[in-house]
């Protein structure tokens, strides 16, 4: 497994693999890694003939210096990891490098990033699309793969390589979830033992909506006040969103009639987990 630290190696060795007439398959990280990023490993390898991972904490995204500073780090479990998911390369690139002084330039995607995660974390999105463009240009993927549980991220990336012409196929991996059906997450090992617990309702909320629909219970407020009980019960430290929406716009919904995702953002203790569910029949 080769490792490159800069951008100019890492993309002299992507035009070579590409000279040679190799498809380049990327999952790009903020590491940490666990199952939920090996299954992505595993889709990205059926699907080219090198596979990139980036392990990268981008700080741009983040509107929360202390969020920023406590996010989960281990390079070594990481670089095992990749190994036993027979990554070809790993980029590691330094804040420093990815974002020098003078640095100027950013990617913004509108309106669908003002909203969900974008209303209460400002500049967010706009850092995740600065850094995917970055890390498009140096690693030259023909496929990305990217988990369904940052629903949102996905959207965005996929308008972004819609709009700009980025000849990157984009795949989305079905969320993964530990055996209790909390989704995996890097923040998860933050979570305290009752914070652990009570971080289920999430879940629970997501199911209970998707069972309610097809029921036949279809006005979104509903649906969403009663996810919203569930969650306020097991004691979570405050709810920031619980939404209906439709999956490829991302535009709100009053009632269930058509495809819908619900998604929930919530903190437990000092961590905030969001997660998404297809609630339409």
């Amino acid at each position: 497994m080769e490792i490159y630290k800069t951008a100019k190696q890492m993309q002299e060795r992507s035009l070579y693999w590409e000279s040679q007439g190799w498809r380049i398959g990327f999952v790009p990280t903020m590491g940490y890694l666990h199952e939920g990023h090996t299954a992505l490993m595993r889709e990205c390898r059926k699907r080219c003939d090198i596979l990139v991972v980036s392990i990268f904490v981008n700080p741009i995204q983040f509107d929360n210096a202390s969020d920023l500073a406590n996010y989960p780090r281990n390079e070594e479990s990481d670089m095992s990891v990749c190994r036993k998911a027979g990554v070809n390369a790993v980029y590691f690139p330094t804040p420093d490098a990815m974002y020098p002084p003078g640095y100027r330039t950013y990617v913004d995607v509108h309106e669908m990033t003002s909203i969900l995660c974008g209303a209460s974390r400002a500049g967010h999105f706009r850092g995740v699309t600065t850094v995917c463009t970055k890390l498009y240009n140096t690693v030259r993927p023909a496929v990305a793969v990217f988990g369904e549980k940052d629903f949102q991220q996905l959207a965005v990336i996929r308008r972004m390589v819609e709009d700009l012409n980025l000849p990157i196929e984009i795949v989305g991996h079905p969320t993964v979830r530990e055996k209790d059906g909390l989704a995996m997450s890097s923040r998860n090992a933050r979570l305290g033992a009752q914070d652990r617990i009570n971080a289920l309702s999430i879940y629970h909320a997501l199911k209970n909506a998707a069972v309610s629909v097809a029921a036949g219970e279809f006005d979104a407020g509903k649906l969403i006040s009663d996810a919203r009980q569930t969650i306020e019960a097991a004691g979570s430290a405050g709810i920031d969103y619980i939404e209906i929406r439709n999956p490829d716009s991302l535009l709100e919904l009053e009632r269930v009639e058509g495809p819908a995702q619900m998604f929930i953002a919530a903190h437990f203790g000092p961590v905030r987990l969001i997660d998404n569910m297809k609630i339409s029949a």
